[in-house]
């Protein structure tokens, strides 16, 4: 007489229990999230100080950023602009100036070169002084030919090094470069640098501290109903999950905060950026969040949110104890 064949229900079984925990699991997760957000909207001026105080702690280091990018930009158009002037010998002619333009174009590490004659040279310097009369008199042109010579890297240290092999050229007189002020552009920007990840660290902790202290105050008013649901057995995790997403939303309602703060300020500050750049004859624009920027923004703001509440919350949970 054969055996008859296990029944496969409890597989079936376990899979099924398996999905209906994952949903119950998700569930709860959407509940809560829910019920925390309608716990904020229902004390809307206490929720709207403390998103406030975390929008006021990312609003400096967040505009201390876009200030660095905008020197970075800045930084860009200064390397572009970097220039060599090589001076050639008094006796060279046009002929022969040409000749050593074309010798100093070959050189490794050079982008490009412009020829400057010594008449185009007295041109330029009459037009620039608006001494057309006084210079005019002179019997002969003081002023050699020059070529200016555009680097390949606007690096100061290459630029140095392509000063050293332009000055071996024969015909060249004197190679002039001045990179103090990008050497001082560069230092200051890897100290705002600095200053901005000091920065950034220390108002994340006041976000911290903001969060937990509001989710502190949150946990002690609900200290009975923590004590009754520990004691039918419920889990940390479980008692911690509505006040984490309370932190979420207290780290997502200031990131957007500060993205409007941010962008008002953009906004009041274009305008005189845009004159103060036209006085000088260039063109500038403060630069924006753009989606990135606040993407990035309201990431590191609700994740401050959610880590001040999960400290606070677990400090707390420590103590409680059901009686």
């Amino acid at each position: 007489m054969s055996r008859p064949e296990p029944s496969p229900r409890g597989a079936r079984t376990q899979r099924a229990s398996g999905t209906l925990r994952w949903r119950a699991w998700a569930r709860h997760h959407r509940a809560m999230a829910a019920d925390s957000a309608r716990r904020l909207w229902r004390r809307p001026l206490g929720s709207l100080l403390t998103m406030l105080a975390i929008a006021i702690a990312l609003v400096l280091p967040a505009g201390l950023w876009l200030t660095l990018d905008s020197a970075r930009l800045l930084d860009a158009q200064l390397e572009q602009s970097a220039t060599l002037t090589t001076y050639l010998e008094e006796d060279v002619g046009e002929a022969e100036a040409g000749r050593i333009e074309q010798a100093l174009a070959a050189q490794a590490g050079v982008a490009a070169t412009r020829l400057i004659t010594a008449a185009e040279g007295m041109a330029e310097f009459q037009q620039a002084l608006g001494l057309e009369d006084a210079l005019a008199r002179l019997e002969t042109n003081p002023l050699p030919a020059s070529v200016v010579v555009h680097p390949v890297d606007a690096d100061p240290a290459a630029v140095r090094r392509l000063a050293e092999a332009l000055q071996a050229v024969p015909g060249v007189d004197e190679v002039r470069l001045d990179l103090a002020w990008l050497e001082r552009l560069r230092q200051l920007a890897a100290l705002g640098q600095r200053v901005t990840l000091a920065l950034g660290v220390l108002f994340a902790l006041g976000v911290l501290l903001v969060v937990g202290n509001t989710i502190r105050l949150a946990v002690e008013s609900r200290r009975q109903e923590i004590e009754v649901v520990t004691l039918i057995g419920a889990t940390h995790a479980f008692v911690r999950r509505p006040f984490l997403y309370s932190g979420a939303w207290f780290g997502l309602g200031g990131g957007l905060l500060a993205w409007g703060l941010l962008s008002l300020g953009s906004d009041w500050l274009a305008a005189p950026v845009s004159a103060l750049a036209a006085s000088y004859g260039a063109s500038f624009e403060l630069p924006r969040l753009g989606v990135e920027g606040s993407t990035i923004l309201l990431g590191c703001s609700t994740l401050l949110g959610w880590l001040g509440a999960w400290l606070a919350v677990n400090r707390h949970l420590a103590e409680i104890r059901p009686r």
